[in-house]
């Protein structure tokens, strides 16, 4: 698929975002075949996003072969391209009500779905779960979610949230660019293979939850009270996963 000569600079830029996101997700082995999404809103007021083709491989995505949709799934441009239904019914339901979610990313991960099949969800077991705490969603398993009227109850779980357990299926985040998204998805997964180990190890210790509320403030950016803050520390891991899938698949700009 030729890329499109008249995409706007935004665009053009996101999709090459989008792809590198494609490629990350395959390099860090969260993908599930061709059965899992990421999507990213292109700025204008048509709510036009942009998706994976139904059928190919997270590391065969290019930033040409996305494909952009309109929020009621239909195909926008001349692509025979098509979309899985169950990316656009949790996409859309998210990209409509929730203009801050600029990006959205869905895994079908082992951790992640073990812990989205435990009863107690996420604990806040370590540094890194503790980002979640208090802030990551939950929804209850429906079925395959391809019935429209389940993207209420999808929005009002994930509420104000940038994280989404889906429970019985798997993990979602949503970032205001595609790199957020990633990081907030690569970290949570994370979190999730450390409580599946954890768990396995012997009886847990969970921190106080004073301490486990302030951690979450600090990993989130919220005033912690904290005599240092570190404002740049997602920026500059984001351009170090941008360096990596330049070496490892750069072909992901074609």
């Amino acid at each position: 698929m030729a890329a499109d000569t008249t995409q706007t600079p935004d665009e053009a830029q996101l999709r090459r975002e989008l792809a590198a996101v494609y490629r990350l997700v395959a390099h860090y082995k969260m993908t599930d075949l061709i059965f899992t999404h990421i999507s990213v809103r292109i700025p204008g007021p048509e709510d036009h996003f942009l998706i994976n083709p139904y059928g190919l491989l997270f590391e065969e995505i290019t930033a040409s072969n996305l494909v952009r949709i309109d929020l009621d799934g239909n195909v926008v441009g001349d692509t025979d391209a098509v979309v899985n239904p169950a990316g656009f019914v949790i996409h859309s339901a998210i990209h409509r009500e929730r203009h801050d979610a600029q990006c959205i990313l869905h895994t079908h991960t082992l951790a992640g779905c073990a812990v989205a099949a435990s009863e107690t969800g996420l604990l806040p077991l370590n540094q890194i779960s503790m980002e979640f705490h208090n802030r990551v969603g939950y929804h209850d398993y429906e079925g395959v979610a391809l019935n429209l009227d389940e993207q209420k109850r999808i929005v009002d779980d994930i509420g104000d949230h940038n994280s989404l357990i889906l429970r019985n299926h798997g993990l979602l985040t949503v970032g205001e660019t595609p790199g957020r998204a990633f990081l907030r998805m690569h970290y949570l997964n994370k979190a999730c293979e450390i409580q599946v180990a954890a768990t396995r190890a012997g009886e847990v210790r969970l921190p106080d939850e004073r301490i486990a509320e302030h951690t979450a403030r600090q990993l989130n950016g919220e005033d912690a009270g904290d005599d240092y803050t570190d404002d740049v520390g997602l920026d500059l891991a984001w351009q170090a996963m941008l360096r990596l899938v330049e070496r490892i698949a750069p072909d992901y700009k074609d």
